[in-house]
């Protein structure tokens, strides 16, 4: 039985071209090119206005996001630099002013830095209020809590720090140990105990914390 290779190979040699089928195709070949040069130069001389302007808006484009990539990292550089010298300077007046031309977590810790160089409780509400980030303001309300919690009745208190009420937040276990201390300080045991019990309790509470919870039960 013949190989298909070999019906191949006998297909090939049973179709070879004459000097004028080959010479035919080589004038076709000649044709079609000046064909599709005439045609490509008929194209070009109409739309060159065209395909000009194109090119020249993509280059500026092109040149335009280099330059502002470029000067997006060069002012990253500068607030960078600024950033380390207030911090080695102690400079609550510079961090201050940081935060309000940063964005995100570095204006929350900037801020965050100033408060605790001169202690201005004004910029602790503004980022509990106005913090870009839910930790920072987790964290400016837990010191605003320890503050001013004499002030507030024990349900206040609980309901100010509710927001930390979630295993999402990395205070969750102080807010609730601070919590059932302030419901103990108001002599309400009973619901301070049902709040230690979950402390003590739970496999993944931080030892410290959990330790601070059974001393108080």
């Amino acid at each position: 039985m013949t190989s298909i290779l070999q019906r191949n190979k006998n297909l090939k040699q049973s179709v070879k071209k004459t000097r004028e089928e080959y010479a035919e195709d080589a004038l076709y070949r000649e044709v079609w090119e000046d064909v599709n040069n005439e045609k490509t130069q008929q194209f070009l001389k109409k739309y060159w206005r065209y395909i000009v302007g194109a090119a020249l808006a993509i280059m500026i484009v092109v040149c335009g996001i280099q330059i502002g990539l470029r000067m997006h990292h060069a002012a990253q550089m500068a607030t960078a630099t600024v950033y380390e010298t207030a911090v080695e300077d102690v400079d609550a007046k510079a961090l201050a002013n940081l935060a309000k031309d940063m964005g995100g977590a570095m204006s929350d810790l900037a801020l965050f830095q100033s408060y605790l160089i001169d202690k201005d409780v004004k910029k602790l509400e503004d980022l509990a209020e106005n913090g870009h980030t839910r930790d920072f303001k987790d964290l400016a309300r837990l010191h605003i809590a320890s503050m001013n919690g004499g002030k507030m009745t024990a349900v206040d208190f609980e309901k100010y720090l509710s927001s930390m009420d979630t295993k999402k937040s990395p205070f969750f276990y102080t807010a609730r140990l601070m919590v059932a201390q302030k419901y103990l300080a108001n002599g309400e045991k009973d619901k301070a105990d049902k709040i230690l019990d979950v402390i003590i309790n739970d496999k993944n509470a931080p030892a410290s914390i959990s330790a601070n919870a059974q001393l108080l039960k």
